[in-house]
């Protein structure tokens, strides 16, 4: 697709790897709306990457709602998803409980499918569109202290192939990127940046694997594309 002008909805891009695709794509020429739940975040990463910004968490009904009604008001449409926010818990078998699992399928599986319902009503009412999952290596194989982590992003692993099924026939492409270890926030209790470290991957790596599957002719689409540092020892 044709990046110029392209009206991109993604969510947790107040950090990490969504603040950096925000900025590869608006520098493209993309408008970009990113959502979080921490404002003075959101007005500095707006800021940083030229993308506007909208209030809402998508583990809340009402986020979603916010989200889509300000695609509207803010970019006029949308052309792409990219469901990037998520979070994790960690611990082993015998240290986890129910509330640890409703606390991460809420953002990771269950917003996301359902923010992922209505851009799929607007794709497949204009006939195109595109969705772009971020999932983890997690999702690919199982880890000790991963179980809570790893079942939501093997669950999203299983709808993006599901929804490739749907979506294929309405011109819809969906693709699914998994990060191996990224320097980023996540997992952070302090919420801050972690320092490039040169071994391992950056949140670049990851925007860039995200714009370049975005750019592929839409004949055509990456149905899964991993993503590792090359040496990380």
């Amino acid at each position: 697709m044709n990046l110029q002008n392209a009206r991109i909805l993604l969510t947790g891009g107040s950090l990490g790897i969504g603040k950096a695709t925000a900025a590869m794509l608006t520098a493209a020429g993309a408008k970009v709306l990113i959502t979080g739940r921490d404002e003075a975040r959101l007005q500095a990463a707006a800021a940083e990457t030229g993308a506007a910004y909208v209030v809402a968490d998508i583990a809340e009904p009402e986020g979603i709602e916010r989200m889509f009604a300000a695609v509207q008001t803010q970019l006029g449409g949308l052309d792409v998803l990219i469901n990037n926010a998520g979070t994790g818990e960690f611990g082993t078998l015998d240290q986890i409980d129910l509330a640890s699992f409703e606390r991460v399928y809420r953002t990771n599986v269950f917003g996301l499918a359902l923010a992922t319902q209505k851009a799929a009503e607007i794709f497949k009412a204009q006939s195109a569109g595109n969705i772009i999952n971020i999932a983890s290596t997690a999702a690919t194989r199982g880890f000790a202290h991963g179980t809570v982590y790893a079942s939501s992003k093997f669950a999203l692993r299983g709808m993006t192939e599901c929804w490739q099924a749907e979506l294929r026939p309405h011109n819809v492409r969906v693709i699914l990127i998994n990060p191996s270890e990224v320097t980023t926030a996540f997992a952070q209790t302090s919420r801050q940046e972690r320092p490039e470290e040169a071994n391992k991957l950056s949140a670049k790596e990851i925007a860039h694997s995200i714009k370049a599957a975005l750019e592929m002719d839409d004949r055509g689409f990456i149905k899964e594309l991993t993503v590792f540092a090359t040496n990380p020892f």
